[in-house]
């Protein structure tokens, strides 16, 4: 199973409509998709290293574009914004994230932009909370900016050694990965 999934995600990697598909996964993961481009990033680095940091560039570009989206829904639509935060797992979350911007502000951003937690939670509960546009879409960049080049980069200059171990043993690590994820969204449903 995992090995059909790598090599169908590896083959589009590679393909020309790999850095548009790119772009709409970033995108809308800022504002509503679950789906986190770091699955497309990684291959796609690995399959082109020499396009690393054009690959990070378009993650940054279309996150941040994909964030205010995810801002306006928060702001603009309120409803769609509790919604949302309801099948994220926090119907009651719009006070606790208010209070997250009240208490600490800009610092939601950079901590939250840079960690696997899912982004567009951050872009909507900001535009709940009527949080600065400006500090937002700057804080967004630099953290996001901060997250997709960092991975382009281990990637690009560590990737191939990774890649070869990855492939020798993809089951191991494809389960151990699910894992991983599945104990992570435990963690988070705990702590926030």
């Amino acid at each position: 199973m995992f090995r059909k999934l790598y090599d169908w995600v590896m083959g589009l990697a590679g393909s020309r409509h790999a850095p548009a598909s790119l772009a709409v996964v970033s995108f809308a993961e800022s504002s509503f998709f679950p789906i986190p481009p770091d699955v497309m990033l990684a291959p796609m680095v690995l399959a082109r290293p020499d396009r690393a940091f054009v690959y990070a560039g378009i993650c940054t570009a279309a996150s941040v574009v994909g964030g205010l989206l995810g801002y306006a829904i928060g702001f603009y639509l309120e409803p769609v914004g509790m919604w949302l935060l309801s099948l994220m797992g926090h119907p009651d979350g719009k006070a606790a994230f208010e209070k997250w911007f009240a208490d600490w502000g800009l610092w939601v951003i950079l901590i939250k932009g840079a960690t696997p937690i899912p982004y567009k939670l951050v872009t909507i509960t900001a535009g709940l909370a009527q949080f600065s546009l400006v500090t937002f879409i700057w804080a967004s960049i630099l953290t996001r900016g901060l997250r997709f080049f960092a991975v382009a980069a281990i990637l690009k200059y560590f990737g191939p050694a990774m890649l070869a171990e990855f492939e020798k043993r993809i089951a191991l690590y494809g389960t151990l990965g699910l894992i991983a994820l599945v104990g992570l969204i435990v963690v988070l449903k705990v702590l926030i």
